[in-house]
């Protein structure tokens, strides 16, 4: 474990640890309503030892979700969300502000040339469409998918 990764919980990415069920760009996260129903989305991750990490808004519906109910799904997809093998279990945990760092310099590494090009656009399409783009209340989702197969 590097040092900066275990003062936050969390163990250094090495590419050779990441099942291949997990490669890609994107994970698809599918929490549940109160009520069951699955809502899944699509998202960048970085894998750092055993947990997948994503950042998302901290007053998002995922979020919303993840906190009256931890039990997820996770597969990888492609940017539309259509899944590229089988979902597996899993728990999510909201980290805290302390993760961001770690999290966002993994990113870096991983998405250098998507923050370059595909980004700007996301976020001229959320402005566009009246949705706040600003980093400002952000969270990291700590996910540790279950081989196991129980939910």
């Amino acid at each position: 474990m590097h040092d900066s990764a275990e003062r936050n919980g969390t163990a250094g990415i090495d590419a050779g640890e990441a099942p291949a069920r997990f490669r890609g760009k994107y994970l698809r996260i599918t929490s549940y309503r109160r009520d069951g129903t699955p809502v899944a989305t699509p998202v960048w991750f970085v894998q750092d030892g055993a947990q997948l990490l994503a950042e998302t808004g901290a007053s998002s519906y995922k979020v919303r979700r993840i906190r009256a109910n931890p039990a997820v799904s996770v597969v990888a997809c492609s940017a539309s969300g259509r899944p590229h093998g089988t979902e597996v279990p899993a728990r999510a945990k909201i980290l805290g502000p302390e993760a961001l760092e770690p999290e966002r310099a993994l990113m870096k590494q991983k998405y250098a040339l998507d923050r370059i090009v595909i980004l700007p656009v996301y976020r001229l399409i959320q402005r566009v469409r009246g949705k706040p783009t600003d980093r400002g209340d952000a969270v990291v989702l700590s996910i540790t998918p279950d081989d196991t197969g129980g939910r």
